[in-house]
């Protein structure tokens, strides 16, 4: 799926959800950097029933920041839907920042 995102969002077909605006703009999060960590990111985990769409969880590395975008596809319109991004915190995440911590 990753690469039919890769796909999507190089052709423009990425939708920004209006949580994910808002969130991005609060933790002072751009566009730019969202479409690097989609372009350019691992994923960490996979939400394959994850309704309407099944989504994913990218982990990217981008100079000084790291950052984790959640993004769902479309597989009939081929086209990515921008879900949230944040920057994972050693409260949630073990020290590698992609793995979850145990509840």
């Amino acid at each position: 799926m990753l690469d039919k995102i890769k796909t999507a969002c190089s052709e423009g077909r990425i939708q920004w959800r209006r949580h994910a605006l808002e969130r991005m703009m609060e933790r002072g999060i751009s566009r730019e950097c969202v479409n690097a960590v989609l372009m350019h990111g691992e994923v960490v985990a996979s939400y394959q029933d994850d309704s309407p769409f099944p989504s994913l969880l990218i982990d990217g590395r981008l100079e000084d920041d790291v950052l984790h975008v959640v993004v769902a596809f479309d597989g009939i319109e081929s086209c990515c839907y921008v879900v949230t991004a944040y920057r994972p915190d050693l409260e949630h995440f073990e020290n590698d920042l992609k793995t979850r911590r145990k509840s």
